[in-house]
């Protein structure tokens, strides 16, 4: 019975962007859904962020990163040598990160479900 079920469901893995091989798939805008309140007051749970994954990351961007085996979504900010991953919240301690490889993507765009007027845009 088990493997009448498995071959009715289709399975989706779920890969980390480096694993993909196909090179078009990793370059591909994609949107996340905010949760918590770390990027407050710019950024409230609800608010839908769009994020472009080979956008260019630089001191002071919104980015997503994988950093200590979880994302964070938070603002990259130079120091010294290296960059550290902040919240917007003070609560919230900032994330020290030797290098770039765990950003992910840079956000370009927020809005706000239900008002579409409420939509900023992010980036050079």
């Amino acid at each position: 019975m088990e493997g009448a079920l498995r071959s009715r469901h289709r399975v989706v893995p779920i890969l980390a962007a480096r694993e993909v091989e196909d090179p078009c798939a990793g370059a591909e805008l994609f949107a996340l859904l905010v949760l918590g309140d770390a990027m407050a007051p710019e950024f409230v749970e609800g608010d839908v962020i769009v994020v472009e994954p080979e956008g260019l990351a630089t001191d002071g961007s919104f980015v997503v990163a994988e950093a200590r085996g979880e994302w964070v979504f938070r603002q990259l900010a130079r120091e010294g040598e290296g960059w550290s991953l902040r919240a917007l919240d003070p609560r919230h301690p900032p994330i020290g990160i030797a290098d770039l490889s765990g950003v992910r993507g840079v956000v370009i765009q927020k809005s706000r479900p239900g008002r579409r007027r409420e939509s900023k845009r992010y980036g050079p």
